[in-house]
């Protein structure tokens, strides 16, 4: 990845866009490399212009922020940050699930925003510790039904990254997991990029909702 993290914007309300865009723009490593006003413009502008990270709304016509997530993931096209309005809105899970690195609530300020973008596009999709442990805490709570995945994906893990993997699914940090499971935070670091790429993921958020639907522990 560049110095520069090239951004694309998708959000119905041009209002709202034009004021990530501003935020965007206000900081001078990051370049806000198009605009989509739906769903199948993200995915279309994608495609065209390879960003960095797009920064997507889940509530949009033509194509939701979900299904056009679970496109560019799917593609390889860039790294998804999911906006929203209602924390532990309904379709945060279906998002995270797509592959979507993280997410953010539209009233974060404009300085988490860009911490935000710098933190996905470094290839951290835990955006804030105490929001993914409220996400993961949301997800146990609902009514127990058939395992969305296969237990059996499991299996090339070692020891160690299954100790990781129970702790993305707790929300810690790679600090937190370092500190519970007695190891260096680099070490941490690559047990999670390792298992990640075992597991066919994007993202630790993603791996903590699996840890979850799996009841790793």
């Amino acid at each position: 990845m560049s110095s520069v993290v090239r951004v694309l914007v998708a959000e119905d309300q041009s209002a709202v866009r034009a004021g990530l865009v501003l935020i965007l723009r206000s900081a001078s490593d990051i370049e806000v490399v198009g605009e989509a006003a739906d769903g199948e413009q993200a995915v279309a502008l994608a495609r065209e212009l390879r960003p960095d990270l797009v920064l997507m709304d889940v509530q949009m016509p033509r194509l939701d922020g979900v299904s056009a997530t679970r496109r560019i993931v799917a593609e390889g096209l860039a790294d998804v940050l999911v906006l929203t309005t209602f924390d532990l809105d309904a379709y945060v899970f279906g998002a995270l699930r797509a592959g979507a690195a993280g997410f953010l609530l539209k009233n974060t300020e404009a300085r988490d925003l860009l911490a935000a973008v710098r933190t996905v596009a470094a290839g951290d999709g835990l955006i804030a510790p105490a929001v993914t442990r409220r996400l993961i805490a949301e997800f146990a709570g609902r009514p127990v039904r058939a395992p969305a995945a296969d237990p059996a994906a499991l299996d090339p893990l070692t020891r160690r990254e299954r100790e990781v993997l129970a702790a993305l699914g707790r929300g810690l940090s790679n600090a937190g997991i370092a500190e519970h499971l007695d190891m260096a935070e680099a070490t941490v670091k690559t047990h999670v990029s390792r298992l990640l790429g075992k597991l066919g993921l994007r993202s630790r958020v993603q791996a903590a909702v699996l840890a979850q639907e799996l009841g790793v522990e």
